[in-house]
């Protein structure tokens, strides 16, 4: 196991597509729910606690070598929008493409064939994650990571807010981000016997709801 294919991994700059998806930001500072820190605190720790937490079970149990196509359909199962799958699938398809080019492997080359418009990006995750090397604490710190750093930039740009504050909000929530890995690789590993089914399951109701919306408006900064 390498820590430097982690950072690797976790890198902003590695070129998996997230910078061109706000997570849900950009609908929620267009509905008055973030103008400022605190309220960017409180929508990374909703997104931490529900969505983040079944994105970094999925990922962990990729790792772990449960069946890619089964947690693909549970992924599908837990997202509810049709308009998060499809931003999911496409943030898969990238990531497919930049692992594949920097982690080769047969696992991988597999989930392409399997899927060649795109799996759910925590399940190509995980799966790049094992081809690095990588294990299931791993790939939930990396989805965990990403799914808080995600709407932390965003905001930045929409709200030209103090990128030290946001960087703050990170720091402050790194002891939750901490808690909810342990959550995750606990569901990962029930679920190599206890099947798909028993992964975590939280949903997110706002966050289906803004997706919808924002997929509709004709014009938008964040792809989702």
């Amino acid at each position: 196991m390498s820590r430097a294919a982690l950072l690797v991994l976790a890198d902003g700059r590695f070129p998996a597509g997230g910078h061109a998806h706000s997570g849900g930001a950009e609908a929620a500072v267009k509905a008055g729910r973030i103008t400022g820190a605190a309220d960017l605190e409180e929508f990374c720790r909703g997104r931490l606690h529900t969505a983040g937490l079944v994105a970094a079970s999925l990922a962990a149990a990729a790792a772990l070598g449960i069946d890619p196509v089964e947690l693909d359909g549970a992924a599908d199962a837990r997202t509810p929008s049709a308009a998060l799958r499809v931003a999911a699938r496409k943030l898969g398809r990238q990531l497919m493409r930049a692992g594949r080019a920097t982690w080769p492997s047969a696992e991988l080359d597999a989930l392409a064939e399997w899927f060649p418009k795109g799996a759910h990006q925590p399940v190509v995750l995980g799966v790049v994650a094992r081809a690095a090397g990588l294990g299931a604490e791993d790939a939930a710190y990396c989805s965990l990571y990403e799914c808080v750093s995600g709407p932390a930039s965003a905001v930045v740009r929409l709200l030209s807010l103090d990128p030290f504050e946001a960087t703050g909000v990170l720091a402050g929530l790194a002891p939750e981000v901490d808690v909810v890995v342990g959550r995750a690789v606990e569901g990962a590993r029930g679920a190599v016997g206890g099947g798909v089914g028993v992964l975590p399951a939280g949903g997110a109701p706002l966050l289906e709801v803004g997706g919808e919306v924002h997929a509709a408006w004709a014009v938008r900064l964040f792809a989702s």
